[in-house]
């Protein structure tokens, strides 16, 4: 395995969705070695709501989706390497994780979409846009129905929520104002879109 040590990722919750490393992480690639450090934060694969039914935050992929996040965050930010690179090597890191073809290669494709949108990178995209294209093409009728639907029932959920929501507050206004105690704290709904 080009993982070092093949022992389980060891981490701490952060936030919501953050987490740290409590130990390093080793990559061997074919020249180089990465060493993500101890303390990286990471949010394992970073999927939006939409698409947590195919793709899970964390899975057998985990270990490439936190060596991606540090080659993105350190490497390729910083001009050390290319976004494409960066991207190639979490494809590569999943095929030695043993994860399915067809979801490595969408999720492969996933990031290559969100380079678009960092900077530089931009840079050398075109040299793979054909075969982002085509899986991006067979992915969407796989994809896009379920998504729209979940994405459709995040919203009424997140409706219904802030109606509760509602109805707690005024629930607990009335309460102090009849110098009763107000109850619980009662957090504001929030419409997550990226777990």
């Amino acid at each position: 395995m080009p993982f070092v040590r093949p022992d389980d990722v060891k981490v701490l919750e952060v936030g919501e969705q953050d987490w740290d490393l409590l130990e390093p992480l080793t990559y061997k690639g074919n020249k180089d070695q990465f060493l993500v450090h101890k303390d990286m934060r990471t949010d394992f694969a970073s999927v939006p709501r939409f698409f947590i039914w195919l793709l899970p935050r964390y899975g057998r992929y985990t270990k490439a989706a936190i060596l991606h996040d540090y080659l993105w965050r350190e490497k390729a930010r910083h001009g050390e390497l290319s976004y494409l690179d960066a991207d190639a090597l979490f494809r590569r890191a999943m095929y030695e994780l043993d994860v399915a073809f067809l979801r490595r290669w969408f999720m492969w494709a996933a990031v290559r979409w969100g380079a678009l949108v960092k900077p530089g990178g931009k840079k050398g995209w075109s040299k793979e846009a054909v075969r982002v294209v085509i899986l991006t093409i067979l992915a969407v009728p796989i994809v896009a129905p379920p998504a729209i639907l979940i994405g459709v029932a995040l919203v009424l959920f997140y409706l219904a929520e802030r109606v509760a929501w509602a109805i707690l507050k005024l629930a607990a206004r009335i309460r102090r104002w009849t110098g009763k105690p107000a109850g619980k704290k009662i957090p504001r709904p929030r419409l997550l879109l990226k777990t």
